[in-house]
């Protein structure tokens, strides 16, 4: 993790931001299921520039989103939970990206922020009661947990190799 960044980390961090911008509008939607990759360049931040970077990215991502593509009102608690998404991974992946860490870190972002959080910032906004729709966001949630597991998984041993042999990161 740097103390100082330098310019070039933070052009990285601002293409990784609009990256995340871009794959939030391309996910998979069904009735009652959303999955998306957007958590890729948040993860790939979290591990080059940590906690921080990894959170601002989330949260800048977010915000650039609804301005430029807004899907109802802005809302400051989606922000925080796209900052604690790329905080938690940045967390878990500060020393180094072992399957137990990949594993908790998806679990922690999936179970505490989107099933608990999310789904409360959902309620709260259109007064819908929580435990209703907490059940329904189950499958969501069980689906992304397989997702970011596997994407996690993927992006550590295929991505990361490339990033550091051609000196992007």
């Amino acid at each position: 993790m740097h103390t100082k960044m330098s310019v070039r980390s933070v052009s990285v961090i601002g293409l990784l931001v609009a990256m995340e911008i871009i794959l939030a509008r391309f996910s998979i939607h069904t009735w009652n299921l959303k999955i998306g990759f957007s958590f890729v360049p948040i993860v790939v931040a979290a591990i080059f520039y940590g906690p921080v970077a990894g959170g601002l990215v989330g949260a800048i991502g977010d915000v650039i989103s609804a301005v430029l593509f807004p899907v109802g009102a802005y809302f400051p608690g989606f922000t925080l939970t796209a900052f604690l998404t790329g905080a938690i991974f940045g967390w878990f992946f500060r020393k180094n990206i072992t399957a137990v860490n990949v594993i908790l870190s998806v679990l922690a972002v999936q179970v505490a922020v989107s099933q608990f959080m999310n789904t409360y910032w959902i309620s709260f906004l259109y007064g819908s009661p929580y435990w209703p729709l907490f059940m329904t966001r189950i499958y969501q949630t069980a689906a992304m947990i397989v997702v970011e597991t596997a994407g996690v998984f993927l992006i550590d041993k295929k991505l990361v190799p490339v990033l550091k042999k051609y000196e992007v990161m």
